[in-house]
């Protein structure tokens, strides 16, 4: 059960890295706030960093659509997936398989 915590811990705080990096890199588009702030290009650098890797193999498999990028809307998808199964499989532990799967 710790264990399914913790992986249900570290997807909640994927999807917040996620979320901030998305917010971040719209006020950056938008000119809101600009990377020649250097704490503001350390937290870019920092959450590109992080969700780079993630992003990469799919952006391979999605079509180009230009300068719209929803590789950042199909790992919240398959984190939402993964966070249901882990939950699933929590109450199936915790009620002794009385929860189906």
């Amino acid at each position: 059960m710790i264990l399914l915590e913790i992986i249900q811990m570290l997807i909640t705080i994927a999807r917040w890295v996620i979320i901030i990096h998305i917010v971040l890199s719209l006020l950056i588009a938008f000119n809101v706030i600009n990377t020649s702030n250097d704490f503001v290009r350390s937290i870019w650098n920092g959450l590109d960093a992080l969700t780079e890797p993630v992003y990469r193999p799919i952006r391979r498999i999605l079509p180009d659509f230009g300068s719209l990028d929803l590789a950042p809307m199909v790992v919240l998808i398959g984190l939402s997936i993964v966070d249901i199964i882990v939950s699933r499989l929590a109450a199936n532990i915790a009620t002794g398989g009385a929860v189906p799967l």
